[in-house]
């Protein structure tokens, strides 16, 4: 975190190859300028947590690339440009301002909350007389029919909901007694817990107190292929660092995917949404790096149609009660069939996530298992150094694969020691930096020269003392534990 202050420059509309911009939580006041709109490789852009104040420009609307805007946390007015309903934006938080106005319709799933004068449509609050008479009317006939209706709704409800049961179909991968209705009737705005490009997730806790993590995935074509692509992933998948996929419910208007629910979140969170001694300690990192490589090389090497995930980031990664880490989200996964001469598999746009992907989607559209193997480098130096994959004091058009390896060659092991997460215990240290090396391994530029999974596990088994290898248990603090298991 920096402490800048003053006005964001005008000339930075000079800089034609900008892709990232970070200049959150800083003391910055005055207006966007508009020459923001001239940086056309802009991919992301994060002004939040300042004093900004004006109107949004409408030359934002111009960034073709723009993927993720966030403005929140500022004192901005006046209406959202309608431009930027053309930007094709995974995220979109404008949030915490004093905007107005109605919210274009294209941009309903953004963050809005604490804009009080923002409506999502304007309706006429002025009814004439006639309106009011067929009002009248009509609330008097919906009375009359009161009594009728709720006989035929307790008459009818038994027989909709066998029909609706009917009508669903239940594909059980593993053992689990729930009824599908019971699940289908908590998909509700007070259960939601996360959203996606292609679907939302909700926590479902059943009658028996058994609680559920359920995706659903929206109704669109590629949506479809993610639902196909975790189903025919998960469906034979039993590990226990991969994420459980209990069973699909599928409908002529929805289909959803009911996993175990992980209690302590995403590796994300843990690592870039806690504050000081709220962060997770070496030896739980060192326990969940192990893990998280385990269940990769399970999918790579371990099945009859290995699995490259195709999307792997700390996000992915999630964590049970007892900190053990589970591989998430395989909506971009390719099988590859066990008759292939090659394990590559062609795409014919970069699939990942910006600051995991590998830099052979530059110039190939076949990649393998060593794409994984460089996002999971990625994740270790996340885990390692407590940076993001895209940070600002890394510098212009770099992200922190770059920013390790530069620093790692100008460096002393002493200077070394510097990129650690400050979080870590002194003395862990030297374990972490143990691991930062696996990780320079991991993402190096050609798919060769990068280990396979097999080697990076046997790697990380082979890293300090951090943990004790004869009952695989590592401490979260004082008294938490992770059980590694083989």
């Amino acid at each position: 975190m920096n402490k800048f202050s003053g006005q964001v420059p005008d000339s930075f509309g000079k800089l034609k190859e900008l892709s990232s911009l970070y200049l959150d939580e800083n003391s910055l006041s005055g207006d966007i300028p508009e020459s923001l709109g001239l940086c056309v490789s802009l991919v992301c852009l994060n002004l939040a947590g300042n004093s900004l104040s004006g109107r949004i420009p409408e030359s934002l609307g111009s960034l073709r690339l723009l993927n993720s805007l966030n403005l929140s946390g500022n004192r901005l007015t006046g209406l959202i440009p309608v431009a930027l309903s053309t930007l094709k934006l995974s995220l979109l938080d404008l949030s915490n301002n004093e905007l107005s106005g109605s919210v274009p319709e294209s941009l309903i799933s953004g963050r809005f909350v604490g804009n009080s004068g923002l409506c999502s449509s304007k309706i006429s609050k002025h009814l004439s007389t006639l309106e009011i008479c067929y009002i009248t009317a009509a609330v008097l006939v919906l009375f009359l029919l009161f009594c009728y209706g709720i006989y035929k709704v307790k008459k009818d409800r038994s027989n909709r909901t066998a029909q609706k049961k009917n009508d669903c179909l239940v594909s059980s991968f593993r053992l689990l007694n729930l009824n599908e209705m019971e699940v289908i009737d908590e998909i509700k705005p007070e259960n939601l817990i996360g959203r996606g490009g292609h679907g939302d997730v909700y926590k479902v806790t059943l009658r028996n107190g058994e609680t559920l993590a359920v995706k659903h995935i929206l109704g669109t074509d590629t949506c479809n292929r993610e639902f196909e692509a975790e189903v025919a992933t998960l469906s034979n998948v039993k590990h226990i660092n991969v994420v459980k996929l209990f069973c699909s419910i599928t409908s002529e208007d929805s289909k959803l995917l009911v996993y175990e629910f992980m209690t302590n979140g995403s590796l994300w969170e843990q690592l870039h949404e806690r504050r000081g001694d709220q962060k997770i300690g070496w030896r739980v990192r060192q326990a969940i790096a192990l893990g998280a490589a385990k269940g990769l090389e399970y999918l790579h090497h371990g099945l009859d149609q290995p699995v490259i995930h195709r999307d792997v980031k700390s996000s992915n990664i999630l964590l049970d009660e007892e900190w053990r880490p589970r591989i998430a989200d395989f909506g971009l996964a390719k099988i590859i069939q066990p008759d292939s001469v090659q394990r590559d598999v062609s795409s014919s746009i970069v699939e990942g996530t910006l600051g995991y992907i590998a830099p052979e989607y530059a110039y190939t559209t076949k990649v393998n298992e060593k794409s994984d193997v460089y996002s999971f480098g990625v994740v270790l130096m996340e885990l390692v150094t407590g940076k993001k994959p895209m940070e600002v004091e890394f510098g212009e058009n770099r992200d922190i694969v770059s920013w390790v390896l530069s620093r790692s060659k100008e460096m002393e092991k002493e200077k070394m020691m510097e990129l650690i997460d400050p979080v870590i215990e002194y003395e862990y240290k030297e374990d972490a930096l143990k691991v930062l090396t696996i990780a320079l391994l991991c993402t190096g530029k050609s798919p060769q020269v990068r280990p396979f999974m097999k080697s990076v596990v046997r790697m990380l088994e082979t890293t300090g003392t951090s943990y004790d290898k004869s009952n695989g248990e590592a401490s979260h603090g004082v008294s938490d534990s992770v059980e590694i298991t083989e």
